[in-house]
C-alpha cells in the first residue's frame, strides 16, 4: 500500500476503555432487576440500540417490561441519565490516543472513528477530545450499521472522501477487521 490518506479508529478497547461494572451493578438494582436478566435483556435491545432504532431509556423500558414489570413513570429516563454519567466517569483513554490521532493529522491523514454504540458515544468523544481530533464520526446509532457491515465503513471513507484501498482500519476485534479488509482496506487488529 502506499502512504494512506485516511485512518478509520474504533473506539471501544482501541482508543480508550470502560469499566462497566457500575452500569451492570447500579443500572439493574435501579431498575428492580437481578444483574443476569438485565444482561439477559440488554443482549436483545443491543442490536436496535446499537442502530438508533432504540434510545437508551426505550431499551431500558423494554428490558424492564421483558421481565414482566412495567417500569415506573420516569424510570427509563433516569435509567439513561445514569448510564450517561457512568459511561463518562469510567471511560478512560489509553495514553497514547490522543497522541496517535495527532500523529496521524499531523501527517496530513484523515482520521475517522467508526464505533458500534450507543448515542452516549458521541458526549464520550466529544467530552475527552477525541471527536476534536477527527474528521468524521461513523458511529452506528447515527449510521444505522453496525460493524462488520460495509455501509459504516463506507460511510466512513464517503464522508472523508478516501478510497477503501487508501485507507486503513484500526480495531481490536478481528471479525470486524475481516469486514473493512472485504471492502479493500488495509486491516489492522490492536490488542489491548
Amino acid at each position: 500500500m502506499t502512504e494512506p490518506q485516511a485512518c478509520l479508529v474504533d473506539v471501544y478497547e482501541t482508543l480508550l476503555s470502560v469499566d462497566f461494572a457500575g452500569q451492570w451493578g447500579e443500572l439493574p438494582a435501579r431498575a428492580g432487576l437481578s444483574p443476569q436478566a438485565w444482561v439477559a435483556g440488554y443482549r436483545q435491545v443491543s442490536p436496535a440500540l446499537g442502530t438508533g432504532q432504540l434510545t437508551m431509556a426505550g431499551a431500558y423500558a423494554q428490558i424492564i417490561r421483558s421481565n414482566g414489570a412495567e417500569p415506573r413513570p420516569g424510570l427509563a429516563d433516569e435509567l439513561a441519565d445514569l448510564d450517561r454519567e457512568l459511561l463518562l466517569r469510567h471511560a478512560r483513554l489509553y495514553p497514547d490516543s490522543l497522541e496517535f490521532l495527532r500523529t496521524l493529522r499531523s501527517a496530513g491523514v484523515k482520521i475517522a472513528i467508526v464505533s458500534n454504540c450507543s448515542a452516549d458515544t458521541r458526549d464520550l468523544l466529544e467530552s475527552n477530545g477525541v471527536a476534536e481530533a477527527a474528521d468524521v464520526l461513523a458511529l452506528s446509532c447515527e449510521v444505522g450499521a453496525l460493524k462488520p457491515a460495509a455501509e459504516i465503513y463506507r460511510y466512513a471513507l464517503d464522508g472523508l472522501g478516501v478510497p477503501a484501498d487508501r485507507a486503513v482500519f484500526v480495531d481490536d476485534q478481528p471479525s470486524y477487521c475481516a469486514g473493512a479488509a472485504e471492502l479493500g482496506i488495509t486491516a489492522v487488529q490492536i490488542i489491548r
